[in-house]
């Protein structure tokens, strides 16, 4: 069976690209307003984009023809932080989903530490073994939408956090400690299941 996008209820097109693309990583993005309001919320859309000099982009979705905070934010200050869910943190993740007023700060919300960054405005989530202070450099708003649309955000990282925890030598992550989390559809969640290598030819 094939499908035109074009001809697909946009419900139709969200679960069968957010069932196919699968797992994705979580961006779980902190952020600041211009009043000093934090911000946290996670993103499935998001992914590395390059190592030289490291980037990351993550994509929010614009219902109604409206900003999320997040992107508000990052337009504004031009800096986030990405800070990556692991399996302890999954219900805290989950409670910054919704969708709350603007003052409302997210941090206390889920029941997660705010600590000062080094380089950048916005605060890191103590409990997440691994975070990325970022700066804007990007963002390109999609078009011929008709829902909305979404907004693709690209930022240059600028200071990398781990917890020796999930370290091993030579700068390699140990997974068993690390313990990711992944996006499937709808309200599924992927844990690290079985590893294999294949060696390049």
């Amino acid at each position: 069976m094939q499908f035109d996008p074009n001809e697909l209820e946009h419900t139709a097109v969200y679960k069968l690209l957010t069932g196919a693309i699968i797992p994705r990583p979580i961006g779980w993005i902190s952020s600041v307003s211009e009043n000093g309001i934090n911000n946290l919320a996670p993103f499935s859309y998001f992914n590395a984009v390059g190592d030289d000099p490291p980037h990351v982009m993550f994509s929010t979705g614009r219902g109604n023809d409206t900003n999320k905070d997040t992107l508000n934010n990052v337009l504004a200050t031009k800096q986030f932080v990405v800070n990556m869910v692991t399996e302890e943190l999954t219900e805290q993740m989950n409670a910054t989903a919704q969708a709350v007023h603007s003052d409302i700060d997210e941090f206390e919300l889920a029941g997660v530490t705010a600590i000062k960054s080094d380089k950048v405005k916005p605060m890191r989530v103590k409990e997440s073994p691994i975070s990325f202070e970022c700066e804007l450099v990007h963002h390109y708003f999609l078009e011929d939408h008709k829902h909305g649309g979404a907004c693709v955000i690209i930022g240059r990282i600028v200071m990398m956090h781990f917890d020796d925890a999930v370290l091993l030598d030579n700068h390699k992550i140990n997974l068993q400690n690390y313990k990711p989390v992944s996006r499937l559809a709808g309200s599924g969640y992927a844990k690290m299941g079985e590893i294999f290598s294949v060696k390049r030819n």
